[in-house]
């Protein structure tokens, strides 16, 4: 008996040495998997970080930043195997930065932050006409387009990398003051705007009625620079304006094109038709632009229905054409167009569908060149964003960005013709449409 308890004895002994090899093998074995993981694992990693330098290196040979295109762009974190990808957390490693390093980071608003990324990820895209506005500029945009602001009245853009006077509104301190369409704006008191936005210069120019901005220009075809100090006012600006010459002739004049254009135009229109008027000299200087809705609208009263008006062409290349709605009471009398410097945008369109569909003829100087099409979309918190949604052409199919419509007849004004009061332009488009109607 005490045998056989033995046996079992050392058989389960020898069974638990059997048991205790296998654990061990089974350790080592795993412990060797991991180890040949790890050594694939960073193996893969230098290929891999590798092959992307390569081909990176491939991508910047010419010296030049790579590209990564917005729309084919994926941001981290959102998976996407057939695009590049964009850390966003670099982002946050700077807001994490300023939180913690920034001498007076206790003054920072994080809401004012938030803005100026935004404003800066618009500049980014290079396009001068696609900007972002905070509630107060929102405001400030919205009264402009109504018509009604404290400034000095002077519409402004950037051309050739240098901010530029589009046009002095019509009556504005701004055009009382000297200034004039072309202009090139050097400084706003003592700040240079070189690298200026239009945004930031609007916010120096614009201030209370009654108060002074100084503004160093240049004017076109000069050599010097002047100084010119401006008086801000509030700034009523009445879209549409007609006076009657003799010999039948009505001057109209479009300013902008606001949310009253078309009101203020229909009831031009109704004099110029119950005077019996002849002819229209339809003067577009020193008009901005505006919506293009309403540029469209005019157009309409002036232009038989179902005709091309303007041509849009988005991103993708497609083009959709606007067309004429109704209510044309003007295309059977003559006209001719005043053009300068300071027409774009709008008033471009409008020139070029007259020109093209009724073949009027221009006369001035060639116009500012503003080719593309802004939406205007609001956001929440009361801001907004304007962004280039399209290019457009003229009905025969012309790109005017950055090019401008020339006109039929080209006219100077100078800056003593200004001085003394002197229109050369008016006189002339007078002459043709007289020798017109006769």
């Amino acid at each position: 008996m005490e045998e056989s308890n033995q046996q079992i004895n050392l058989d389960d002994e020898t069974a638990l040495e059997k048991q205790c090899s296998q654990i061990n093998s089974e350790q080592r074995n795993r412990m060797l998997f991991r180890r040949y993981f790890l050594i694939f694992a960073v193996l893969f990693s230098l290929v891999g970080t590798f092959w992307v330098g390569y081909n990176k290196g491939k991508d910047d040979a010419d010296g030049n930043p790579r590209m990564y295109p917005l729309n084919s762009t994926t941001i981290t974190n959102k998976f996407s195997p057939d695009k590049p990808e964009v850390d966003f957390a670099l982002f946050w490693k700077v807001w994490k930065l300023l939180e913690e390093k920034y001498v007076d980071n206790k003054t920072l608003d994080a809401q004012e932050l938030v803005y100026g990324a935004i404003k800066g990820m618009l500049k980014a895209t290079g396009d001068p006409y696609t900007n972002f506005f905070d509630p107060k500029e929102t405001t400030e945009f919205s009264q402009d387009i109504q018509g009604s602001f404290e400034g000095i009245g002077a519409e402004l853009g950037i051309k050739d990398n240098v901010l530029t006077v589009i046009a002095p509104l019509d009556g504005s301190p701004s055009q009382k003051a000297g200034v004039l369409a072309g202009d090139k704006i050097l400084k706003i008191d003592d700040k240079s705007t070189a690298e200026i936005t239009i945004d930031e210069a609007v916010g120096l120019i614009r201030g209370k009625k009654g108060t002074e901005v100084r503004l160093t220009i240049l004017h076109s075809g000069s050599q010097e620079t002047t100084e010119i100090t401006i008086v801000r006012d509030v700034i009523q600006i009445k879209s549409v304006k007609v006076e009657f010459k003799e010999d039948g002739i009505a001057l109209l004049k479009i300013n902008q094109f606001g949310d009253k254009t078309n009101k203020e135009f229909d009831e031009a229109m109704n004099q110029i038709i119950s005077r019996g008027s002849k002819g229209i000299v339809l003067d577009l200087r020193n008009n901005p632009g505006g919506y293009l809705e309403k540029s469209v609208e005019i157009a309409s009263r002036m232009i038989p229905k179902g005709k091309i008006v303007v041509i849009e062409e988005d991103s993708e290349g497609k083009r959709e054409n606007l067309y004429t709605r109704g209510g044309d009471k003007l295309s059977s009398i003559p006209m001719v167009i005043l053009i300068n410097e300071g027409s774009a945008s709008a008033s471009e369109i409008l020139a070029g569908a007259l020109r093209d569909n009724r073949q009027i003829k221009l006369i001035g100087k060639k116009s500012f060149g503003k080719g593309s099409v802004q939406e205007y979309i609001d956001l929440p918190g009361k801001s907004s964003v304007k962004i280039t949604v399209a290019k457009w052409m003229t009905p025969n199919g012309d790109y005017i960005m950055e090019k401008g419509i020339n006109p039929d007849i080209e006219v100077e004004m100078s800056l003593e013709d200004f001085k003394n009061q002197k229109d050369p332009q008016l006189d002339k488009a007078l002459e043709e449409i007289k020798n017109i109607v006769k």
